[in-house]
């Protein structure tokens, strides 16, 4: 059977306008961003065996273009779209954060970080820089690097504050294993670049540790 043999309040697009994207399942949000199925297949039920093998929405937007053309349906236009809706997604929070004004609420940041670096592969470390008002300049990826670990030179952190004309930052790491608990190493980094901006009169507000489905915040926890 396919979509259109079902009655019209039952198929996602026309559920999506009448009741809401909230309304919808991951199976029927997903159906309506691939728009058409295969042959054989409608395009809700490729929708559930595609989030089925991939491990749900999460997984299936992080994964890489080789990996997404293993699963059924799935090719180069339709990795692109994916791709395209998470940089969507990405732009929406960070004009967001910019349109806000001074930056007063750290679930703004979170947010805008939670998709910016959470599904990345290899462990990224970057810079949410603000003026001397706490409003947002730009975010940079400052430092890449293995599964499990990223080198980071405060005085590349400074250097780039400095040419910005930044007056405070939010440090903001991935851990590509999902877990966001900090370590002992990411609480000594963050002292290092601390005290090291310091003496230039530019303050660390926090440091956001993104995981898979939490950010865990320095300053919540009050090491900052």
């Amino acid at each position: 059977m396919t979509l259109l043999d079902w009655p019209q309040p039952e198929r996602p697009r026309e559920k999506l306008c009448a009741q809401g994207s909230a309304s919808l399942s991951d199976a029927e949000l997903l159906a309506v961003l691939l728009g058409t199925g295969m042959r054989g297949q409608n395009v809700l039920d490729l929708s559930r065996q595609v989030l089925q093998r991939s491990g749900g929405l999460v997984g299936l937007f992080r994964m890489e273009e080789p990996a997404l053309r293993q699963l059924p349906g799935m090719g180069r236009s339709r990795f692109a779209l994916f791709q395209a809706a998470l940089e969507v997604t990405r732009r929406v929070y960070f004009q967001e954060l910019q349109a806000g004004g001074a930056l007063t609420s750290p679930q703004a940041a979170e947010r805008y970080l939670q998709v910016r670096l959470g599904g990345r592969t290899r462990e990224v470390f970057g810079c949410l820089f603000l003026d001397t008002q706490h409003r947002v300049i730009g975010f940079e990826e400052l430092f890449e690097g293995t599964l499990d670990s990223a080198a980071v030179y405060p005085r590349e952190i400074a250097r780039r504050a400095l040419q910005l004309h930044a007056a405070a930052v939010i440090l903001a790491h991935n851990h590509p294993s999902g877990l966001a608990e900090p370590s002992a190493a990411d609480r000594r980094i963050t002292d290092q670049v601390r005290d090291g901006l310091a003496l230039l009169d530019i303050r660390v507000l926090d440091h956001l540790v993104v995981g898979q489905s939490r950010v865990v915040s320095f300053a919540r926890r009050g090491w900052l």
